[in-house]
C-alpha cells in the first residue's frame, strides 16, 4: 500500500514512516520542513502528492497548548484549514482511506464519578480555585470531590482550549468527508506521546520534553499544580504501530471511527518527572503549584476498543520507555 504521510519529518510522523516501511508498505513523505512547498494548506502540492496513493496517514499539525490566545489563527490554519484542503484533494483524487492523528484533548476533562451522583462532567476549573491550590474538580451538583476514571470513546467531546477545539474540528471534517465520499476515516486519539525525536525547547512541546530539557541543563524539572495530574504516557513506537494497524484494518465505510490510543496505565505528571530525574541522574523535581488555565486535571482513557477491533496494544512499558527517553542524545 502506498501511504501519504503528512508531517512525515515530525516526531510521530517519522516513526510512522519507519513502521510502514517495516511492514512492507510504501510511505510517501510530505513535510514542509524537508520539502519546500509540501504544505497541506497548498491544494496544488497536496494534489500532486496524492498521485498513485492508496491511503493517507495525516500527522501534520500544530500541537500543544501554545503560548496564548494569539496562536489561534495559526492553529486553525495548520490543523483545520490544512485538513480541509487535504480532504478535498482526497475526494477529488478518489483516495478513500484516512488515518487521522487525533487527540484525547477532545474530551476536555476526563471521566469523574461522584459518590452520590454517579458519573458527572465538571465544568472548567476557575482561576480562584487554582490560585488557592484547589486543583481537583468538584461535583457540579453537590460540590463534593470527584474520583477520576477512564474515558471511553462514547463520551461527549468537550474541548477546553484552542488546540483541543482544532482537533475536534478535524474529526468533524473527516467524518463529513467519509459520509460524502463513502471513505473510511479512523481517528487515533493519542494520549501523551513521548519518546525519541520528541521536540525540545519549544513552548508547543509536551511535558516530557519540558522535563528532559530542564534536566539536560542540570535543573530540577518544574512540576505544575501538585504533580498529581493523571495522564497516559504512551511511547511513540506504539503510536506508530497503531497507525499501521489502522491502515491494515478494514474499517467502516462512510463514517469516522475513533480509538483511544494509550497504554491503559495512568501515571501522574509527578511520577513522570521523578522517573526522568532518576534515569538521568539529575536533581529531583520541584513541585511549584503553578498552573495554566485551559489545562485539564485528569485525562486517561480506555484503549480496549482499539485492542478488540485492531489487535493493537502498547508494548513499551512506562519505566523502560522513560529510561530510553531520558538517555537519548
Amino acid at each position: 500500500m502506498r501511504v501519504l504521510v503528512t508531517g512525515s519529518a515530525g516526531f510521530i510522523g517519522s516513526h510512522v514512516v519507519e513502521a510502514l516501511t517495516a511492514h512492507g508498505h510504501e510511505p510517501v513523505p510530505f513535510d514542509l520542513r524537508t520539502e519546500p512547498g509540501a504544505d497541506v494548506r497548498d491544494a496544488d502540492a497536496v494534489r500532486r502528492a496524492l498521485h498513485g496513493v492508496d491511503a493517507v496517514s495525516h500527522q501534520a499539525a500544530m500541537v500543544g497548548l501554545g503560548t496564548d490566545f494569539g496562536d489561534t489563527p495559526d492553529y486553525v490554519a495548520h490543523n483545520d484549514l490544512g485538513t480541509a484542503v487535504l480532504l478535498t484533494a482526497m475526494a477529488t483524487a478518489g483516495v478513500r482511506r484516512l488515518v487521522l492523528a487525533g487527540s484525547m484533548v477532545v474530551y476536555g476533562e476526563g471521566r469523574y464519578d461522584c459518590a452520590e451522583h454517579g458519573t458527572v462532567r465538571p465544568g472548567p476549573r476557575g482561576a480562584a480555585d487554582l490560585a488557592a491550590g484547589r486543583f481537583e474538580p468538584r461535583c457540579p451538583v453537590c460540590g463534593a470531590w470527584l474520583a477520576p476514571g477512564l474515558v471511553t470513546e462514547d463520551a461527549p467531546v468537550d474541548p477546553r482550549n484552542v488546540y483541543a477545539a482544532t482537533k475536534t474540528a478535524q474529526e468533524h471534517l473527516a467524518a463529513a468527508w467519509a459520509r460524502d465520499t463513502g471513505g473510511s476515516a479512523v481517528s487515533l486519539r493519542y494520549h501523551n506521546v513521548y519518546g525519541p525525536r520528541m521536540p525540545r525547547d519549544t513552548p508547543y512541546a509536551g511535558v516530557a520534553s519540558f522535563f528532559r530539557s530542564a534536566l539536560d541543563r542540570g535543573e530540577a524539572p518544574r512540576v505544575f499544580e501538585d504533580g498529581a495530574q493523571r495522564r497516559d504516557f504512551v511511547h511513540v513506537r506504539d503510536v506508530a504501530a497503531a497507525n499501521v494497524a489502522a491502515l491494515d484494518a478494514d474499517p467502516a465505510e462512510g463514517a469516522l471511527t475513533a480509538y483511544n490510543t494509550g497504554s491503559g496505565e495512568p501515571h501522574t505528571v509527578g511520577e513522570l518527572a521523578a522517573e526522568l530525574a532518576s534515569a538521568s541522574g539529575g536533581p529531583a523535581p520541584r513541585v511549584t503549584g503553578e498552573y495554566r488555565l485551559g489545562d485539564v486535571r485528569h485525562i486517561t482513557a480506555d484503549p480496549s476498543r482499539l485492542r478488540a477491533d485492531l489487535g493493537w496494544k502498547a508494548e513499551v512499558g512506562f519505566a523502560a520507555g522513560v529510561r530510553e527517553f531520558a538517555r537519548e542524545e
